[in-house]
C-alpha cells in the first residue's frame, strides 16, 4: 500500500475502539479516553506510546488515527517525546513544515510506566518544561501481561501476583505530578464525558507539560463485564474512589464533589478483583479501612 493510500484511510467507527478493536479487550476503559481525546485533538496528533496494552493498537505501517505513531520502551517514552517534540520545532523553524501543520505530542503510557519504570523519565520531562501532553489510561496493574501488582494497585485488590489482596496502597501520581509544578494536571474517566472534554480543550490551549491522568476500568484485570464500564466508572466518581480535580498555577481545584457519597462497598461488589472481601466471609476491617482511608481524603478537602 502506497503511503499516500496509507493517510488517506478513514478513521476506524467509534464502536470499533470501544468494542475492544485492533486487538484490545471489549469494554476498555482506557480505549474509551483515548478515542474521546483524539475526537478532541484531531489529526495534528503525534502519539508516543510505551511498551504496555495499547501497543496492541498499532501494527506498522497502519494505526486507527491519522496523526503518527512512535513506539518507545516502557521507560522512555517522554524521552522519545522531546525527540519528537524538537524535531517539530526544528522543521517549523526552518520553514520545512507550516505552524498551522504543527502536531501535538501526546504521550500514551499506562500505570505501569507512569508510576513506576517511566517515572524518571517523565520527572525529568516536566523539569525541562516539554511542551507535551502525557496520558496515563490507569488500569491499576499490569494488564498487558496478566494484571500484576503496580505502584497503582489499590488495596485490598486481587492480582496475578497478590491473591489475597494487596496489602500495600495506590501511590499519588496527581500529586507527584503537582509537585513538579505543571502547566496542567487532570483526572478523568470515560464514564463522565463532559469533565473530560473541559480538561482535554483546556490542556490543548497551553503550553508545557500536562497531565490528563484517567481511570481505566479493565474488565479482565478487575474482573467485571465489559457492559458494566460505565457504571464501575460512575461508582469510582461517586463513592469518592477517583476524585475528580485539575491542577493549575499553583492550585489544585476538585471538578466534581459527590454529594452525598455512596459507600465504598458498592463499588467493590462490582468487581471480581475485590470478591474475597465479601465471600466466604465479609472482611469488614479490610473494607472499613478502604472506606476510611477514602473519607479521610475528602475531609481534607472539605478541611482545605
Amino acid at each position: 500500500m502506497t503511503s499516500d493510500a496509507i493517510r488517506g484511510m478513514k478513521d476506524l467507527p467509534s464502536a470499533h475502539l470501544l468494542g475492544g478493536g485492533a486487538g484490545l479487550c471489549a469494554g476498555c476503559g482506557g480505549m474509551a479516553v483515548l478515542h474521546q481525546i483524539y475526537d478532541l485533538l484531531g489529526p495534528k496528533t503525534v502519539f508516543v506510546n510505551a511498551a504496555g496494552c495499547m501497543t496492541l493498537l498499532a501494527s506498522y505501517p497502519f494505526t486507527p488515527f491519522r496523526g503518527g505513531w512512535l513506539f518507545t520502551a516502557m521507560a522512555s517514552a517522554p524521552a522519545g517525546a522531546q525527540g519528537v517534540r524538537d524535531a517539530l520545532d526544528i522543521l517549523v523553524s526552518s520553514g520545512r513544515l507550516a505552524a498551522e501543520e504543527d502536531m501535538t505530542v501526546v504521550v500514551l503510557a499506562g500505570d505501569g510506566s507512569s508510576y513506576g519504570m517511566g517515572l524518571s523519565a517523565t520527572s525529568a520531562a516536566i523539569e525541562r518544561g516539554l511542551d507535551f501532553i502525557y496520558l496515563c489510561y490507569d488500569n491499576e496493574g499490569y494488564g498487558n501481561t496478566g494484571q500484576q501488582t503496580s505502584a497503582a494497585t489499590p488495596h485490598g485488590a486481587r492480582t496475578a501476583d497478590s491473591a489475597r489482596g494487596w496489602s500495600g496502597a495506590k501511590k499519588d501520581l496527581f500529586a507527584i505530578w503537582a509537585a513538579h509544578r505543571p502547566a496542567y494536571c487532570a483526572t478523568v474517566v470515560g464514564a463522565e464525558p463532559l469533565d473530560l472534554a473541559r480538561k482535554i480543550e483546556k490542556a490543548a490551549k497551553l503550553k508545557g507539560p500536562r497531565l490528563i491522568h484517567a481511570l481505566a476500568p479493565c474488565p479482565p484485570g478487575w474482573d467485571f463485564e465489559a457492559k458494566e464500564m460505565v457504571d464501575i466508572g460512575r461508582l469510582a466518581v461517586s463513592t469518592g474512589v477517583w476524585p475528580l480535580k485539575e491542577y493549575e498555577n499553583g492550585r489544585t481545584l476538585h471538578t466534581r464533589i459527590p454529594r452525598p457519597r455512596v459507600p465504598v462497598d458498592r463499588y467493590l461488589q462490582h468487581q471480581g478483583r475485590f470478591a474475597h472481601l465479601f465471600a466466604p466471609g465479609r472482611q469488614d476491617a479490610e473494607i472499613a479501612r478502604i472506606q476510611s482511608d477514602v473519607d479521610a481524603y475528602w475531609e481534607g478537602v472539605v478541611a482545605g
